[in-house]
């Protein structure tokens, strides 16, 4: 296994104050990555893709992180799948405008 995906499925009351990542789209998001892994006999013997539960970022959800590399990205909707697929797990290249950029986060440069 070359990376591992896990995007935040998480389920919180509608009255939450942090909100959940479910309600934001969560899981079609998990499930096109499921798809789109599965689609691909090379991304689907090198990658694998796992449900989570709270990854932390609620407010900016929904979330997935992407290992080794430690890529966070939030704000992931169904319609950016295709680029993350694309450009970070099959090349290897982050998608710089999803990612989670906070002092001293894992997979943060700054």
């Amino acid at each position: 296994m070359k990376r591992h995906v896990f995007v935040c499925i998480n389920q919180r009351p509608p009255t939450h104050p942090m909100g959940c990542c479910q309600s934001k789209g969560s899981i079609e998001v998990a499930q096109a990555i499921t798809e789109a892994i599965g689609s691909d006999d090379e991304l689907a013997a090198d990658t694998a893709m796992a449900g989570a539960t709270c990854l932390g970022p609620c407010t900016m959800g929904p979330t997935l992180v992407v290992y080794p590399e430690g890529v966070w990205y939030t704000g992931v909707k169904v319609e950016d799948v295709p680029e993350v697929i694309e450009e970070h797990l099959k090349n290897g290249r982050p998608v710089e405008r999803l990612r989670l950029r906070l002092p001293g986060n894992v997979g943060s440069d700054d």
